[in-house]
């Protein structure tokens, strides 16, 4: 018998006999995020941003009863997924996302946005470009503008001998308090794009100037701050991320002459986000300032030398 070189077709195909059955797809997951349970149903969990899920699962998401499959197991027990993310950070996301589907689709008892505006989907190719309507997701589609931001921090504390570690490279008590107090400092710090216009101005960076520009002209404001913001535990890092409906220029208007008006301007704006759809970018710089961090318990005031890491991780998701 000839070979083929594909490796799908050089499988052999006499069948083998195992004591595996076959592996259920499952419905809904059960998630354990950090002792907080929470039951999510499939469709949910694939709706998410790619970035999101790469945290929950970055090992990769499996949606099939694995264990009862391999060692045949009770099938009626499911598994629970421990997941090493922020419960509170899953809930709004969930939250936002669900909300945004409910006012696009609609739910039983209110139309949403979409019944108004899916005759746009039969407008003619000239009005809007490339693609044409039938081909264009963000008429059929909720899109969402995803931002997050991963920041470690490294403090710098002065050499005046007050702060120390032991022989075996162990922070003492003073210096985890000056860890903790610029946690602080950095937790209140929550406009989002301050510290990106630092850099802009300091490197007088085209590139990140546009960035921003082009964010703001798609549904941020330059003085948003992020919608989640927490420190990680036992780790000098902050997570942060902001969620916001992109700007397509389709306008409602319930009652008026004309139901629903388009800025073809803005949709083709809009359109250069879809770079984003399922393709996360990421962007990352060192920030380093000077603060002063006010008196704490017996410890005065003190300037330190502040780096931080940031990481952005841009996505755009359609639901």
């Amino acid at each position: 018998m000839a070979t083929s070189s594909s490796p799908i077709t050089q499988v052999s195909q006499t069948p083998t006999h195992v004591n595996l059955h076959q592996p259920q797809l499952l419905t809904r997951l059960l998630l354990d995020l950090r002792g907080k349970r929470y039951e999510v149903d499939r469709e949910t969990i694939m709706n998410l941003p790619e970035s999101v899920l790469l945290c929950l699962f970055p090992n990769g998401l499996v949606l099939s009863r694995q264990s009862a499959a391999l060692d045949g197991g009770d099938e009626d027990e499911e598994d629970v997924y421990a997941v090493d993310f922020d419960p509170d950070c899953f809930q709004f996301v969930l939250s936002f996302f669900r909300n945004a589907s409910e006012s696009f689709y609609g739910t039983d008892t209110s139309p949403g946005l979409f019944s108004a505006q899916q005759h746009l989907l039969e407008g003619s190719h000239n009005e809007f470009g490339n693609p044409p309507p039938s081909q264009n997701p963000l008429i059929s589609k909720q899109a969402i503008i995803v931002l997050r931001e991963e920041l470690e921090y490294f403090s710098i504390p002065p050499k005046d001998g007050s702060v120390k570690i032991d022989q075996n490279g162990i922070a003492g008590e003073a210096l985890v308090n000056i860890k903790r107090r610029c946690g602080d400092y950095l937790m209140d710090r929550k406009s989002i794009f301050t510290a990106l216009q630092r850099n802009v101005n300091k490197e007088n960076n085209v590139a990140e100037q546009h960035l921003i520009d082009m964010l703001c002209m798609s549904g941020f404001d330059r003085e948003d701050e992020w919608g989640f913001r927490a420190l990680e535990p036992s780790r000098c890092c902050i997570s942060s991320i902001a969620l916001v409906l992109l700007k397509t220029g389709i306008t409602h208007h319930p009652g008026g002459d004309k139901v629903v008006e388009v800025d073809y301007q803005q949709m083709a704006t809009a359109q250069k986000l879809l770079l984003f759809w399922r393709k996360p970018a990421r962007k990352c710089w060192w920030d380093g300032l000077d603060i002063e961090l006010p008196p704490s318990g017996d410890d005065g005031s003190r300037i330190i030398k502040l780096w931080a890491r940031r990481v952005w991780t841009l996505e755009l998701s359609l639901i």
